[in-house]
């Protein structure tokens, strides 16, 4: 309204026209600032870009010079994995090596020591076995000793008591006589036409040799098929007797026959005949 004059009448085509000239200067103004904010957008979508597109060439550089530090410590770190796998392979076949000298050694001193005490072993088992045999020969010397001095008494003494036994009189009388079948040996046996009487002759009476004297009534009549039919007694005749070896003589119906100073004396209270 700056182009109406002071003294210009008023009316209402007058009012309409400068509205109009305002919205016209406004529309310009409008769209000149619109313009200007897009350029300024435009140039900020632009600036955006840019910035954008930095980062990205930023970030694609970064990736790159982080895949290659990675590989770079990859590499480094299979170069000294392999160092140490070397270097543990070294020491493990030093020790390997080391080990083996030593278990050969150990071997060696194994095999000498134990060749020293084998033969060590064997030298004291051959006087040990010496020594046995000495002791052997000299117990076995005086148990035959004591045995024949037993049977020689014993046989004495029944000869001098003109065979008589167990209330029969025997006609003969005979030692260490052999069996005709078998290996059996009878110390002193005593003869009539009808009985015969086997005398076991021990130094010691042990009890455990009582069955193997039972065995010999039937052993003398296999080994002397004519007396088959005599009535068979049997007697041991001992200078001592184990614990309990005579009662059970007793029990089984054999004699007893013992020493007594310079006599005999015969227990034959429940003596049967075999």
């Amino acid at each position: 309204m700056d182009n109406i004059n002071d003294n210009q009448a008023i009316t209402p085509e007058s009012v309409l026209a400068s509205v109009k000239e305002m919205f016209a200067i406004s529309r310009v103004e409008f769209d000149r600032k619109m313009e200007e904010s897009r350029i300024q957008a435009e140039e900020s979508r632009v600036e955006f870009d840019r910035k954008i597109e930095e980062s990205r060439i930023q970030a694609e550089e970064s990736r790159a010079e982080f895949d290659r530090k990675i590989e770079e410590s990859r590499v480094e770190f299979d170069r000294k994995a392999k160092e140490s796998r070397a270097e543990y392979d070294r020491k493990a076949e030093e020790s390997r090596v080391e080990y083996d000298r030593k278990a050969e050694e150990s071997r060696v001193e194994f095999d000498r020591e134990l060749k020293e005490s084998r033969a060590d072993f064997d030298r004291r088992s051959a006087e040990l076995n010496r020594q046995l045999k000495e002791i052997s020969e000299q117990v076995g010397g005086w148990g035959n000793s004591h045995g024949a001095f037993a049977e020689e008494y014993f046989f004495n003494s029944f000869a001098r008591g003109q065979y008589n036994f167990f209330g029969e009189k025997f006609d003969e009388i005979k030692k260490n006589l052999k069996g005709a079948e078998t290996d059996d040996e009878f110390d002193i046996v005593m003869f009539n036409g009808s009985s015969i009487c086997i005398v076991e002759v021990k130094f010691r009476g042990r009890i455990n040799k009582i069955p193997k004297l039972i065995k010999k009534a039937q052993a003398f009549r296999d080994n002397f098929p004519k007396y088959a039919n005599h009535k068979i007694y049997l007697a041991i005749a001992v200078l001592v007797f184990e614990p309990g070896a005579e009662d059970e003589c007793l029990e089984q119906g054999i004699a007893v026959v013992k020493q007594s100073g310079d006599n005999v004396i015969i227990h034959d209270e429940r003596l049967k005949a075999y």
